[in-house]
């Protein structure tokens, strides 16, 4: 029986084949946003064939080839029907609409004013994607240098901007910064003071130190306490007193013609005159976290181990959430050098003889990232942690690897899925890294920190991190000697609880002080560095208590 138009051979009649579409490539293509996709597969017996491409049921084109273009991200199913007189086939294929990878580009460093003679190296982060990437620099326009850093030397007054682009194949981006070269004599001139008021206790050293210091050349400082004018000739002036009382202290710089004068007060009281004695209800553990400011780590804006919400938008909401986690047992990360978390007893710490603190971190042998303790009464007796922090002196104390009144600026990324910049007060830079492996947060910075940079100061340790296998996969992070949190010491560390002794406190000219008792506590990440895939060095702390003997 004839069922179709046939050949015939030997009187024996056979109908055609049925059309076949052939995805040698596979079913699954891919494009990113904005561009053109073209499905185009092979085919066997399509002679006078029609052809349906259809889209959600919709039909898109009836040509051998269909040009896609990507409008958004995520997927499309594209269905394809090749029929004849013969039969039909029909087969499915799924097109992933990708992101475009265009770089992202920072240069870590703020607009500044600077004086003929200035130089410094600019560092370029640029996100990372699987894209080849160059990047150039531009000085007020034109070219002047390729690669990750550039060295801008001021030879010359005027207004420079320096521009740092990165290129790829998806795209480019530029981020810039202007440097203002002066004259000595143009500098502008500043001597800022955090605040006016200052409190102290009898006998112990204050030492008053501007926040802002204009960079201008041959200042003079002059202080008079109380009217009387003193031999201190520096910015910062260094403050004692064994009598009780008020202070009045006024702060002169003076630049050419520039004159600025700072009055400040300050407030002497004895010691132990606001203690709070411990009651029957007092506990040992910490009564509140007062101030929760880390700085930039892979944990910080983690919704999964790091146990954020993704709703610590103000520093209220971040010190609460802090609290939470430490109450119940889990691990709050203070990012890397600088961050730092304070905390609050219901009654004062007595400084008895030997250990007075516990601070459990998550540290083990070949990985401790050591954090500074400081303590601080209640000097002022306002119940709140604005009076003096005094440092607990640790194994690396007075070394000189050991940098006091270490800062590090660290600047807001540009996108998602970056480096966070860093630049220190000793002339270097360094990012912290995003580990895209393993986090998926947008970025490190505190969301909850509004400003597009934060400086965060403090002493110092040198890293002892290495890599031990040599090829980037076995980091070691060394413990130190004793006196730190999360530092797996043998001294004094049993299950990652380290006892640090209140009597190690020493003041702001690195003397011994004598205190009876503190208020509240601070752990501040001390190191700055990194292990490779493994992450920046950040010190943890997982509870705060006081050794009752």
């Amino acid at each position: 029986m004839v069922t179709a138009s046939s050949c015939n051979i030997d009187e024996v009649v056979t109908a055609p084949p049925a059309p076949e579409i052939i995805l040698e490539d596979g079913s699954i293509y891919s494009v990113k946003v904005g561009a053109e996709v073209r499905l185009a597969p092979e085919y066997k017996n399509v002679e006078d064939a029609t052809f349906e491409w259809s889209i959600a049921g919709e039909v898109v084109c009836t040509e051998r080839a269909y040009v896609y273009t990507a409008e958004s991200i995520g997927e499309v199913y594209v269905s394809l029907t090749v029929a004849t007189d013969a039969g039909s086939d029909t087969a499915e294929m799924r097109i992933d609409i990708l992101a475009l990878e265009t770089p992202i580009v920072d240069i870590a460093m703020q607009d500044i004013t600077v004086t003929v003679g200035y130089s410094k190296t600019l560092t370029a982060v640029v996100r990372d994607t699987e894209l080849e990437t160059t990047i150039f620099w531009s000085l007020n326009g034109e070219k002047v240098a390729e690669g990750e850093s550039y060295l801008f030397e001021a030879t010359a007054t005027g207004i420079y901007v320096i521009t740092a682009t990165a290129k790829n194949a998806d795209g480019e981006a530029s981020d810039r910064v202007t440097v203002t070269v002066v004259e000595p004599s143009e500098m502008p001139f500043a001597y800022e003071f955090a605040t006016t008021e200052y409190h102290t206790v009898v006998g112990r050293n204050l030492r008053i130190a501007p926040t802002k210091i204009g960079d201008n050349e041959g200042v003079t400082y002059a202080w008079e306490l109380n009217g009387t004018t003193t031999a201190c000739n520096t910015p910062y002036y260094i403050f004692n007193s064994m009598t009780t009382g008020e202070y009045r202290l006024t702060a002169t710089a003076t630049a050419g013609d520039n004159r600025i004068t700072n009055t400040l007060t300050i407030t002497v009281y004895a010691e132990g005159e606001f203690r709070r004695e411990r009651t029957a209800s007092s506990s040992s553990d910490f009564s509140a976290i007062v101030e929760y400011m880390p700085a930039p780590g892979q944990f910080i804006g983690d919704l999964k181990t790091g146990g954020f919400t993704g709703e610590e938008l103000t520093m209220t909401a971040a010190t609460a959430y802090a609290e939470e986690r430490l109450r119940e047992g889990n691990f709050v990360s203070l990012g890397a050098f600088g961050g730092y978390i304070v905390a609050a007893f219901d009654h004062s710490i007595e400084n008895r003889d030997g250990a007075d603190l516990a601070i459990t971190g998550n540290s083990f042998d070949g990985s401790s990232e050591p954090g500074i303790v400081w303590v601080m009464q209640d000097e002022n007796g306002n119940g709140l942690a604005d009076d003096t922090w005094y440092e607990l002196r640790g194994s690396e104390w007075g070394k000189e690897e050991t940098i006091l009144d270490y800062a590090v600026t660290y600047y807001r990324p540009s996108g998602t899925g970056m480096a966070v910049a860093w630049e220190d007060n000793i002339g270097n830079s360094g990012t912290v890294d995003y580990l895209k492996s393993f986090h998926t947060q947008d970025y490190y910075y505190p969301t909850w920190i509004t400003e597009d940079s934060y400086t965060l100061r403090g002493t110092r340790l040198e890293a002892r991190n290495y890599d031990k296998s040599g090829n980037g996969s076995l980091w070691v992070q060394p413990h130190y000697d004793w006196g730190y949190a999360d530092n797996n010491s043998p001294t004094d560390c049993a299950d990652a609880v380290n006892s640090l002794d209140i009597a190690n406190a020493v003041d702001c000219m690195g003397e011994s002080v004598d205190l009876n008792f503190v208020d509240f506590v601070k752990i501040q990440c001390a190191v700055q560095s990194k292990s490779g895939w493994v992450g920046e060095l950040s010190t943890e702390v997982c509870g705060i208590s006081e050794i009752t003997k």
